[in-house]
């Protein structure tokens, strides 16, 4: 079963000599050699908005043989609040990306994880991922997870999970979410601070408590809290902001911005 790609065409270019040109332009200079990180917090925007956030991200740290990607549902497809994606491979213009077979394997065993396809059908948060990937580590293999809203202590519990996958197969956890969405850009940029400080604190709680006590629009909070519960798990003891943009200044729109940040927990 191979997971189709959705919005190629859409989100980023869907011929393969365009798209490896936009990464590799987005990537920079980026090496092999950056040095490994635990986790990562990457925008999913179309590339023109967030491609250089996540360029820098990327390039900011190794990318190891195997990658598990959290993202959120959008969609609001497929029942499972915890969906792992069932595909045996998932197809970009830049080639297949493999299932982590070991590393699903462990974390389908974790309470409230399910194989769930519909979940995954149309989501375009974990795709646009992958060709930055495959272009930071060429024959990576994947481990897929869309998550719906959970509670704290269930962030908690499928970090422990996260965890214990990630290091049994040495793998880089990597949480897709863009910052504020549709606010003035001097409103997004205080927001998205506020966000910020503790992620960059290693606070995870503080995190989950802050987005959701302000009501700060982060799409991909719970994905960021569990990859970084999981990040502290592995050992984390920093975490550094890459980059940090908005969608205006792309669109030269700054009434109602979309916030996007790269960060790295080493």
């Amino acid at each position: 079963m191979i997971r189709e790609p959705a919005v190629a065409g859409a989100f980023y270019p869907a011929a393969a000599g365009a798209l490896a040109s936009a990464v590799d332009r987005f990537l920079g200079t980026a090496t092999r050699q950056a040095p490994p990180a635990l986790g990562l917090l990457v925008p999913h925007a179309g590339y023109m908005y967030s491609g250089a956030v996540a360029g820098a991200t990327y390039a900011a740290a190794s990318v190891p043989p195997r990658v598990i990607v959290l993202g959120p549902n959008h969609t609001g497809l497929g029942r499972a609040r915890v969906a792992l994606a069932p595909a045996d491979a998932w197809r970009t213009p830049l080639g297949q990306v493999p299932r982590d077979q070991a590393t699903c394997q462990v974390l389908a065993e974790a309470p409230g994880v399910a194989p769930d396809a519909a979940a995954h059908a149309r989501e375009h948060s974990l795709e646009v991922q992958l060709p930055f990937l495959q272009r930071r580590s060429p024959g990576f293999s994947l481990a897929a997870i869309c998550l719906a809203h959970l509670s704290y202590p269930e962030c908690e519990a499928l970090a422990a999970a996260v965890a214990a996958a990630a290091r049994a197969a040495q793998a880089l956890v990597v949480a897709s979410s863009d910052m504020s969405h549709y606010l003035p850009a001097p409103a997004a940029r205080a927001a998205d601070q506020r966000a910020l400080e503790p992620l960059l604190a290693l606070d995870a709680e503080g995190l989950y408590r802050r987005v959701h006590d302000e009501d700060i629009s982060m799409c991909g909070v719970i994905p960021a809290v569990v990859m970084l519960l999981a990040a502290r798990a592995l050992g984390a003891q920093r975490s550094e902001l890459v980059r940090y943009a908005h969608s205006g200044e792309v669109s030269g729109d700054d009434d109602q911005v979309v916030g996007y940040a790269g960060v790295v927990v080493r």
